[in-house]
């Protein structure tokens, strides 16, 4: 059975005089969060703050939340899903499990971060970037993710295992970007190099890399600055990979937002939606995640790489979960670990 952890958003409470009880708020919203709640709560408590509305945070893993909204189906309490990963979000609107939102609602953010009906919308992306240990030898050929498979990084590459949804993103990113041929030959590659040794958190791969244990890694963006934020004397950098007039371009991933189909807090919820796709809410995000905003205007975090300084894969959001299928099929015939 899967186990949630609850968070109810703090709300100012009016003591009643008269009753010794506590006035309750009319509205709520119930969200199952497939993201930390550290990344989640400051923005929630900023939305609360301003309406009066209560959130309370569902969280567990993106698939599976996503898997029990199946199972509910109707009887279902959420009254929006909130993943890191689009292809998450997109299997869900495949499913018609979300309430789409028109176009002049969503228009602040761009179509590649949300679905092609609205029934998601992107909150913040993150890029698919190698960490490379600065004292180690022969690093500065590895300019393509591709470059991962060369026999000469055999027992010096860190990845994570291949259930990790960005992991799974980024797979579909580079198999619609090359091809399916290339992108299966580079995963034979890196099975090798790692000889069965993988990372269930891109933490740890970061860690193995500055460590000494390995060279190179396979990350998201955002995991080398946190990691920097702590340790910032580290021996180790970003490379931000397949750039140049011939390269594929950064995989990207983007967290999202949808109202579920069968809320019945449904204008509750698209105050929810419009306060996080705002300035406002986009600036939280961008303090507290080191992700980008998907607003255009609002800057990120001044210690990443600055937006549009850098080549980016033009794989639409949504392809993400139309392609899943066939990235899990690709993954499972090589036997990735």
């Amino acid at each position: 059975m899967l186990r949630l952890k609850r968070f109810l958003v703090p709300v100012i409470a009016t003591i009643m005089s008269i009753s010794g009880q506590f006035a309750v708020a009319e509205e709520q919203l119930v969200i199952y969060s497939g993201r930390s709640d550290q990344f989640v709560l400051p923005v929630v408590e900023a939305f609360t703050e301003k309406t009066g509305i209560k959130v309370i945070l569902h969280n567990a893993k993106s698939t599976a939340l996503l898997n029990k909204l199946i199972l509910e189906g109707k009887r279902t309490e959420a009254d929006l899903f909130l993943s890191n990963d689009a292809g998450n979000l997109q299997v869900g609107a495949d499913k018609g499990l979300f309430e789409p939102l028109s176009d002049e609602f969503a228009a602040d953010i761009p179509e590649q971060y949300r679905a092609p009906d609205n029934a998601w919308i992107g909150l913040s992306s993150r890029m698919r970037v190698l960490v490379v240990n600065t004292n180690a030898e022969n690093t500065d050929a590895i300019q393509s993710v591709f470059d991962l498979a060369n026999p000469a990084l055999k027992g010096r590459l860190a990845i994570t295992h291949s259930a990790n949804g960005s992991y799974i993103a980024g797979v579909t990113v580079y198999m619609l970007a090359s091809d399916e041929k290339q992108t299966g030959d580079w995963l034979r590659g890196m099975k090798t190099n790692v000889d069965g040794k993988v990372f269930n958190k891109h933490s740890k791969v970061v860690n193995a890399v500055a460590a000494g244990k390995a060279d190179v890694g396979l990350v998201n963006h955002y995991y080398i600055y946190r990691h920097l934020a702590k340790t910032p004397d580290s021996p180790i950098k970003i490379v931000l990979p397949d750039q140049g007039e011939n390269g594929m371009g950064v995989a990207e991933n983007v967290a999202g937002i949808a109202i579920s189909q069968y809320s019945k807090n449904k204008e509750a919820a698209k105050k929810l939606v419009a306060f996080l796709i705002s300035e406002e809410g986009q600036k939280i995000f961008a303090e507290v995640n080191r992700e980008y905003p998907v607003r255009p205007g609002v800057a990120a975090d001044p210690a990443i790489p600055t937006a549009g300084s850098f080549k980016v894969s033009d794989v639409a959001m949504h392809k993400l979960g139309t392609e899943r299928n066939r990235t899990l099929d690709l993954i499972e015939s090589i036997g990735m670990p």
